[in-house]
């Protein structure tokens, strides 16, 4: 097989599979009817056409029969008149007429035989013309029937293309929803461990800066501890000069006491006396709160 020959053969089965992808057999037997009722209707037009040639035959031969009896009576005149010459003439011009008259009736006859012929082939057309109609009709519901019962099967079963598109389109839309679902969790979980309070207040947040602020407030705090632990210890020594001359005797009469306990021969030594309060800066003395006696004093 040459080249050429297998490229025209290519084409025409690629044309064919084409032709048969697009062909509609609704629209092919519509046509096929539409070219019967062609015919039919050619047919008609011939069978009307051959019935009128033979009637234009038959008046022809009602004008030779009727020519034919007229010269008839006339050659018998002629001879009643003497005139055998007018009778033969007549005869001849009536044999003539016959003449034709004979052919006529051939021709009528012929016309009359393809008349009939086609007026029986005209209702046998029509006939079939009438049953492919009905065929065809009932072809064309039954396809109609079956393309929508094989579209309803391929949308339950979900592999029609339409139904196809419609599943991709709702898978596409279920993920959608998904990611946009599993994006609102995380940031609100996000926005629970304070992760994104700084990014909403338009700042970044800062783990060294904010433990730079602790710090800073932290020795802050310190700082102001020491300065009033400062106050309060220069504020002491001023409290305790007014004091000094009562806290030597208490001094002076302490060994004593201890010497007398001693000689008793008591085992129990009297503890040394509390210190004094130290009076915060500001605060009177008198406002202090009086120290608790020890075990054994004002007894």
């Amino acid at each position: 097989m040459g080249v050429m020959k297998r490229v025209s053969l290519v084409f025409k089965a690629k044309a064919n599979k084409a032709l048969d992808k697009m062909e509609d057999p609704r629209e092919t037997l519509d046509y096929s009817y539409q070219r019967q009722l062609e015919l039919l209707t050619k047919v008609r037009r011939g069978v009307a056409d051959v019935a009128t040639s033979r009637k234009r035959v038959e008046l022809q031969m009602n004008q030779l029969q009727q020519s034919s009896n007229k010269l008839e009576d006339q050659a018998r005149k002629a001879l009643g008149m003497g005139r055998e010459d007018l009778a033969r003439a007549a005869l001849e011009r009536k044999a003539s007429a016959q003449t034709q008259l004979n052919d006529l009736q051939v021709q009528y006859a012929q016309l009359q035989a393809e008349e009939e012929k086609l007026t029986v082939a005209s209702q046998r057309l029509q006939s079939k013309v009438d049953a492919f109609r009905t065929r065809k009709e009932t072809i064309k519901a039954t396809y109609t029937a079956a393309e929508a019962q094989t579209r309803i099967n391929e949308a339950f079963s979900g592999i029609s293309e339409e139904m196809g598109d419609v599943g991709m389109a709702i898978q596409r839309a279920e993920d959608k929803t998904a990611q946009m679902q599993a994006r609102a969790g995380a940031i609100d979980e996000l926005m629970a461990s304070g992760a994104l309070d700084d990014a909403v207040g338009g700042s970044r947040r800062d783990d060294i800066q904010s433990e730079l602020d602790m710090m800073s407030a932290s020795s802050d705090v310190e700082r102001e501890l020491s300065r009033l632990k400062g106050e309060i210890t220069a504020s002491a020594p001023k409290q305790l000069e007014g004091g000094a001359n009562g806290n030597s005797q208490a001094t002076q009469s302490q060994p004593q006491s201890a010497q007398g306990a001693q000689d008793q021969g008591g085992p129990y030594a009297p503890p040394p006396p509390a210190p004094t309060q130290a009076a915060p800066a500001g605060i009177p003395v008198s406002d202090l709160p009086a120290a608790e006696p020890q075990d054994g004093e004002g007894s």
